[in-house]
């Protein structure tokens, strides 16, 4: 009989030592780690909006390179084209 009072004795302690809070301190705390997280998630959705913009900002500059390098290449066919041209024609022109 004993051990089962200690046991209940010691059931009320932890159970007291381990009661929650009052209801209006319980939904403080609540409502405290709810805007925790929401914070938390609108820092995680303003570094990824940063980081958008950073690759879209990256990948305007590699179309311009780009559009640039192709403009580059067609003037300088052309320009190699022509040349070729008038080299042919002047040899055409001496052999006729």
């Amino acid at each position: 009989m004993k051990k089962v009072l200690t046991g209940f004795l010691a059931g009320i302690a932890v159970g007291i030592l381990l009661a929650p809070d009052k209801g209006s301190e319980t939904r403080r705390k609540i409502a405290q780690k709810g805007n925790e997280l929401k914070d938390k998630f609108s820092d995680y959705v303003d570094s990824l909006a940063e980081k958008f913009d950073s690759f879209k900002d990256d990948a305007s500059d590699m179309v311009k390179k780009g559009k640039n390098k192709a403009k580059n290449f067609a003037n300088e066919a052309a320009t190699k084209a022509q040349n070729f041209a008038n080299e042919a024609g002047n040899t055409w022109n001496k052999e006729s």
